[in-house]
């Protein structure tokens, strides 16, 4: 596979086979855990239950954040630089901003 750059203008990036594959799973698995949560609320669970499994969905989403951004950093950032465009320096620290409220 021929290297594409990604954040050109219209923001989009070519994901690897793998790359797609590891994110989808993840989000699937996160996706099942809000249904779980749904159920348990629906099932009158006791709060803190429910509590605690927010907890880990909250914990599985910083964790795609945290793959989300090395790969970021990985494709997009450095090719970007390599390619003179530091701008995508200021794009980062806006979107590291953002992920910190």
């Amino acid at each position: 596979m021929t290297e594409k750059t990604c954040c050109k203008p219209g923001k989009t990036k070519i994901r690897t086979e793998e790359e797609l594959k590891k994110l989808t799973s993840r989000l699937n698995r996160i996706e099942g855990q809000i249904r779980g949560i749904k159920n348990m609320l629906q099932n009158d669970a006791y709060c803190p239950d429910i509590l605690i499994q927010v907890s880990a969905v909250n914990a599985a989403l910083n964790s795609f954040n945290k793959e989300l951004l090395a790969s970021h950093l990985r494709t997009c950032v450095i090719n970007d630089i390599k390619n003179g465009n530091e701008e995508v320096i200021d794009e980062l620290v806006c979107t590291l901003q953002k992920l910190m409220k």
